[in-house]
């Protein structure tokens, strides 16, 4: 039976030569994570259960990003769970505040993840792996305990639609502004519980953040996943994380070429300009040139989706000599404890605190309206995260607009929802 990259990787897992769409397996996993929303949850869990060890604790990585640095009493309470958790199972994998960052920007940096492996989270992110050639999905906190005690998750095989992007990508367009326009095309539901296999001449091309903000997103149209075949790009990727050669496992995690597909959606790339998702849905797109005179009051510059180094100097590079517009509060916000040090290395925080920027300690912090940049009454938002879904970043009457890093510094200078090419 012809098998699509994401039956593979579940039929390895669950000890089959094949599996089908809609059949439900008992598959191994290789990697979990929680973070200090989720993870108490499954602490509790796995706890009621009375085991005395979790499945493997070298698999397992607990993560406290969301409302860290703690910003209250009830929170400095959900990351401790976390620790006390950590310490008394022996979690390899747990990070505190000063060597953490936001999980899936972190795990793919510190090579916890490679092509071919089975990865869950009970975050809904967690689909940012498949950029690695992954499956990987996020599951409820249940499921991941159940996962802490006996190493498998239960699942139902996904169909796959397959995305081809041919064309060559215009300047300021890149995997942001892909994702956008694909989940503008299909919108919120279009993939519901699918697996979203990205391919095509455009996607060859695509540096891995771009990748990984591609796959970050997949969640955003309803996705189970989002997945990249394994190629030169990401085998570089791999070798330089994870410090090992490439296995011949991972050249062979490919689609047959007459694997089944649900639907198959063609897109030629070399036309698109940058794009913006307007209130209340990412699915809500327009080209920035025609979102209009959009006044705001703050940019946010970072995420799981774009808070990696190359988005940092995109933004440096748009900001470099001009100032943020005076009524607008930039805030920037890298990923992980590595990228804040190579940004200031290369002297990009001078730039951004020159351009009357504020730098912030890696959290997830505004994306979900947790702290550090929550909105008030009619104030309007750019953001280079991933939802903007009503009240997401603060007040339920507040603005979230979403773009690409490129579209929020630009903004930043001008007040106004900006093409960067006008500064």
């Amino acid at each position: 039976m012809k098998q699509t990259i994401t039956q593979k990787i579940l039929a390895q897992h669950c000890g089959k030569k094949s599996v089908t769409p809609g059949e439900f397996i008992w598959a191994q996993v290789d990697f979990t994570l929680g973070n200090d929303i989720t993870a108490p949850i499954a602490i509790d869990e796995f706890e009621k259960l009375g085991l005395t060890k979790v499945f493997d604790r070298k698999k397992i990585a607990l993560i406290p990003d969301h409302f860290t640095p703690a910003k209250d009493i009830k929170s400095a309470q959900q990351a401790k769970r976390l620790k006390e958790f950590a310490a008394k199972y022996k979690i390899e994998h747990y990070y505190e505040v000063g060597r953490m960052g936001i999980e899936h920007a972190l795990l793919p940096q510190m090579g916890l993840v490679k092509a071919g492996d089975l990865v869950i989270g009970s975050d809904s992110h967690t689909c940012t792996y498949g950029a690695l050639g992954a499956f990987s999905t996020g599951v409820g906190s249940t499921d991941l305990a159940a996962a802490w005690a006996t190493g498998h998750v239960w699942l139902r095989v996904p169909e796959t639609i397959k995305f081809v992007y041919s064309g060559k990508l215009p300047k300021w367009v890149g995997g942001k502004d892909i994702i956008l326009y694909t989940i503008g095309d299909i919108g919120v539901e279009g993939a519901n519980y699918r697996a979203m296999e990205f391919s095509g001449e455009a996607i060859r091309k695509l540096p891995m953040d771009d990748r990984l903000a591609m796959c970050n997103m997949a969640i955003e149209a309803g996705g189970k996943s989002g997945i990249v075949e394994p190629d030169p790009i990401t085998f570089e990727y791999l070798e330089k994380t994870t410090k090992k050669k490439t296995p011949k496992a991972w050249f062979e995690l490919k689609s047959d070429e007459d694997a089944q597909y649900c639907q198959v959606k063609k897109y030629d790339v070399s036309k698109w300009e940058p794009v913006v998702a307007m209130p209340h849905l990412p699915s809500n797109i327009k080209p920035v040139s025609k979102v209009g005179k959009v006044k705001l009051d703050q940019v946010v510059i970072g995420s799981c989706t774009n808070g990696r180094i190359s988005d940092l100097r995109i933004t440096a590079k748009i900001l470099k000599g001009k100032k943020v517009a005076p009524h607008v509060r930039l805030i920037i916000i890298p990923a992980t404890q590595e990228i804040y040090l190579q940004a200031a290395k290369e002297g990009l925080f001078e730039t951004f605190i020159n351009a009357g920027a504020v730098v912030s300690t890696p959290t997830c912090g505004p994306c979900l309206g947790g702290h550090m940049g929550i909105l008030a009454e009619g104030e309007a938002c750019l953001a280079t995260t991933n939802r903007n879904f009503m009240g997401r970043m603060g007040d339920k009457n507040s603005l979230v607009f979403l773009s690409s890093p490129a579209v929020a510094a630009a903004s930043a200078v001008t007040g106004f929802i900006t093409h960067p090419e006008a500064v």
